[in-house]
């Protein structure tokens, strides 16, 4: 059995024959095993929750390029304390039954006990790059879980508005610390050291 990624579909080959089988049909029957060893047979991003498994679209050059800068400014500020950065593909639990693949992880001790070797289990700030395909999930469905995970910090880096939105969590819930246009710097309520500027960001290439 193979699973192409793209439609996505399983496809079963019997006797030389093939037999397309919708996965809308097994959608919401998936389990956490099956999801983390589909995962462990593909560099694609795959996101899963409650049985439901998404498969995100491969990054363009663009995507990778903002990633790549934001990793290396990030990385150089939290090395100087003994914190760590991640990239995806990367999962994050966020609660049992639930896993996503933000575009970065950050903790700000690397030997945190979180940051396991098969999937983590928190972290201290993540960093997610809106998708053009369904700027929703970043934007409003990333939120609520990354809330409900207690992570600390959450930014939004989005090309579409050309802006960078940082927030904070408050009780259950994030409040927004600061919304960055084109001609300002990123600045980080968690990491203070942080000053980026929004025009390098967005002139990544």
């Amino acid at each position: 059995m193979t699973v192409d990624l793209r439609t996505p579909r399983m496809e079963l080959k019997i006797a030389g024959e093939e037999t397309h089988i919708d996965l809308a049909m097994i959608q919401g029957l998936w389990s956490v095993e099956q999801y983390l060893r589909l995962t462990n047979q593909t560099n694609r991003i795959i996101e899963y929750t409650d049985g439901v498994i998404e498969v995100l679209p491969t990054p363009t050059k663009y995507h990778q390029a903002i990633s790549k800068l934001l990793f290396l400014a990030v990385l150089t500020i939290v090395q100087r304390f003994g914190g760590d950065v991640f990239y995806a593909p990367l999962r994050l639990q966020v609660r049992p039954g639930t896993f996503r693949e933000p575009d970065l992880l950050v903790i700000l001790d690397k030997h945190d006990p979180r940051a396991q070797d098969e999937f983590w289990l928190g972290a201290d700030l993540v960093i997610e790059i809106v998708s053009p395909d369904r700027p929703k999930r970043d934007l409003e469905e990333k939120p609520r879980d990354y809330a409900e995970a207690g992570i600390p910090e959450y930014w939004i880096v989005n090309p579409l508005t050309q802006s960078v939105t940082v927030l904070t969590l408050d009780g259950d819930a994030y409040r927004t610390f600061g919304m960055f246009p084109r001609g300002t710097n990123v600045t980080s309520k968690l990491l203070a050291d942080v000053h980026l500027s929004v025009d390098a960001i967005f002139d990544a290439s």
